[in-house]
């Protein structure tokens, strides 16, 4: 922890930083539930609807590195306040993008947003920054808990403002916009020192390929990019599978909605799992849970699949993501720390990127109706939790066990 920084300010970090996870994080749900339906009506092939959720991700992709070293040298809240303005900027694009009824707008919108999604990223490293090992877990799984409101305040959002205007998702969009233009006043109270500029004489650390060879990070982030790679994989689809199935536009908000509840709920006690059982522990019942979802998915299309299999998907996530975070930000040193994020951040978000296009070619284009399609987006699943699963084996088999 950092000694200029007391108890009681490292708590009134995370409040903030929980607060502007439930404030700032609600514009994204918004944009994972009308992303692929407003893709859908503007695009001329069906197999990108899922284009501007996939842009996205690859705006948070290119952002992770700079923006990771922006904050490096101009600190946490330079950083976030910055990420809040293009969050604006992208919602502002892409709402022009629906008023003049192009794509091409729409999904330039959406990529300038990844750098917004990108910033949201890095809230649980900034909580971590000031926080005592022992904290450290519980003050990333708090600020990932702050997107239980996010889950609430974003679905309904898009119930209340969606067909608000006379063109159709605008008035979400507008919304987006005031989100993140309100929502970025928080920061002003937000207290992370800069990192002082390094000595002559000072640590360099370890370079970026050291880093990946490392096995506890290796393993970390292959773990973090299959987790998050698959929540995205599914919840991207699910809008389309359920208006495709035949349910309303609003039921599959509250399923979306009850997926981000159960990706946050746990948050409150992820945490004191991680530090009673250990990161490895976790992240192999969260990679069990996302089978599990998998498997009540590809049972059916009924209304209680939907929201079983999406609910089990958001506790998996959790799981497994706040696990792989916490091994992570065990495993570095602080000289290290703005090098290994930004990489740990554009490896993950890269996977969500390619998941979330293979998200829309799967459910669109692999079978002759929605609910083939659903069945091909669960079955991509097996391969990399796989993956996942053998790295963790991998690195439990290690000699030197030093990943707890």
């Amino acid at each position: 922890m950092n000694a200029d920084i007391s108890p009681s300010q490292t708590k009134r970090n995370v409040a903030i930083l929980v607060l502007a996870q439930a404030v700032l994080g609600a514009q994204m749900p918004i944009l994972f539930i009308l992303g692929g339906l407003a893709g859908l009506s503007l695009a001329s092939n069906p197999c990108f609807a899922t284009l501007p959720i996939s842009m996205i991700v690859l705006g948070s992709v290119l952002a992770a590195t700079p923006l990771s070293e922006f904050m490096q040298r101009f600190g946490r809240r330079a950083g976030f306040m910055l990420g809040s303005a293009f969050g604006a900027l992208g919602a502002s694009i892409s709402a022009y993008g629906l008023y003049i009824q192009s794509f091409y707008v729409f999904i330039f919108g959406a990529l300038l947003t990844g750098v917004y999604m990108s910033a949201q990223g890095f809230y649980r490293f900034a909580a971590a920054d000031t926080s005592s090992p022992e904290f450290r877990p519980k003050a990333i799984s708090y600020v990932l808990a702050g997107g239980l409101l996010a889950a609430i305040i974003g679905p309904q959002l898009v119930k209340a403002t969606s067909e608000a205007t006379v063109i159709p998702f605008l008035g979400a969009y507008i919304a987006v916009i005031v989100i993140n233009l309100v929502g970025s006043l928080m920061f002003l109270f937000l207290n992370i020192p800069t990192p002082s500029a390094p000595s002559e004489d000072a640590p360099a650390g370890r370079s970026r390929m050291e880093l990946l060879k490392t096995p506890v990070i290796a393993v970390s982030i292959i773990c973090a990019m299959v987790a998050y790679a698959l929540m995205n994989l599914v919840m991207t689809s699910t809008p389309l599978a359920v208006v495709g199935c035949g349910f309303e536009q609003d039921t599959a908000a509250d399923i979306v909605s009850s997926h981000v509840l159960a990706m946050y709920i746990p948050s409150f006690f992820t945490g004191h799992l991680i530090a009673r059982y250990g990161a490895v522990k976790i992240i192999s019942l969260g990679l069990a849970i996302l089978a599990a979802a998998g498997v009540t998915a590809m049972s059916g299309v009924v209304l209680e699949n939907f929201y079983v299999a999406l609910i089990l998907l958001g506790v998996g996530w959790n799981f497994g993501y706040i696990g792989a975070t916490s091994m992570l930000a065990a495993s570095y040193a602080p000289e290290e720390r703005g090098r290994i994020q930004g990489l740990n951040d554009m490896l993950v978000f890269g996977g969500v990127v390619i998941a979330s296009l293979a998200s829309g070619g799967l459910m669109n284009c692999s079978g002759g109706d929605a609910q083939q399609g659903w069945q091909a987006v669960n079955l991509a699943m097996v391969p990399f939790l796989a993956l996942a699963g053998a790295a963790l084996i991998w690195l439990v088999l290690r000699p030197a066990r030093d990943y707890d």
